[in-house]
């Protein structure tokens, strides 16, 4: 039997539904979701496999304009991310008219197969979407054109297919058994970071940073201390809050979905620092994983 693997890298703007489409395919919640641009700051991988495929699915951050050196090293998930895949997934979604210049030459110079899909698509019309298709059709060339909703699973399985059919022939690059290349500590801080995602407004989510201090697994439940990290002061009594109810309330959020995504009872203390500037901190992005 013929064996196909082989990486399968979405990119696009912020806020289209790459995490949610990349969560629907892997059928577990991997890659954080929040209504604010710039969540996704990691490259995060999610396989799939079959009896006679492997997916290896890689979600990147949005792409934007740096204006931070934290910034610079999300781009650098996107630019690996162009540069190594067998098969490169570029997602639109229904609002958006035009893609970025300089990954849109990128992209029609390389030579790797590509899907474009436009997500969304519950919320258009049938004739509006078939208007869509053909919209971007006259704009991107060389890439087969899907239109999808991942939020409702809408022709997400004959997204599949077309990808398992531009899969280069190869042996399983990990074990069938793996879900991601992530440890768990990491999906910790990151639940914990989609709660103060969605619990703060304005810069205080942008400012934050999870570090997982603890992770001691005792017979009962599992120990975890996490670390927020803030720029300033302010910021730091705005993430506590009044009697520190904020905090706390981020606190309950975040042990329910860890304790959801681990399989088991946790206590979860949670800390605040500053640690000024780190977004431009060269040594703590290093630190925190992001490898500038």
């Amino acid at each position: 039997m013929v064996h196909k693997a082989g990486f399968v890298n979405i990119i696009g703007n912020p806020n289209v539904g790459k995490s949610t489409l990349m969560n629907s395919i892997i059928k577990e919640k991997l890659s954080i979701i929040t209504s604010k641009a710039q969540t996704t700051r990691h490259r995060i991988l999610g396989i799939v496999n079959g009896d006679d495929f492997q997916i290896i699915y890689s979600d990147t951050p949005g792409i934007l304009k740096p204006y931070y050196l934290l910034h610079e090293s999300m781009m650098k998930f996107v630019n690996t991310a162009i540069s190594d895949a067998d098969v490169i997934l570029f997602m639109t979604d229904i609002f958006e008219n035009d893609i970025d210049a300089e990954i849109s030459n990128r992209l029609n110079k390389t030579p790797v197969p590509k899907i474009f899909i436009i997500n969304k698509i519950d919320l258009l019309k049938k004739e509006t979407i078939e208007e869509k298709i053909k919209f971007w059709e006259e704009k991107i060339k060389n890439a087969e054109i899907v239109a999808v909703s991942a939020l409702k699973e809408k022709n997400t399985d004959s997204l599949i297919e077309k990808i398992i059919s531009k899969l280069p022939e190869h042996p399983p690059y990990f074990p069938k058994d793996e879900l991601t290349d992530k440890p768990t500590r990491f999906f910790v801080s990151e639940i914990i970071r989609e709660k103060i995602f969605n619990n703060y407004q304005k810069e205080i989510p942008y400012s934050c940073e999870v570090i997982i201090d603890e992770f001691k697994e005792k017979d009962t439940l599992t120990k975890i201390r996490a670390i927020i990290l803030v720029e300033r002061d302010s910021q730091k009594g705005i993430l506590i809050g009044h009697k520190g109810d904020a905090l706390k309330k981020v606190g309950t959020e975040a042990r329910k979905d860890i304790e959801d995504f681990i399989g088991r009872h946790i206590f979860l203390e949670l800390f605040v620092k500053v640690s000024k500037d780190w977004r431009s901190d060269k040594n703590k992005l290093d630190r925190f994983g992001y490898n500038v």
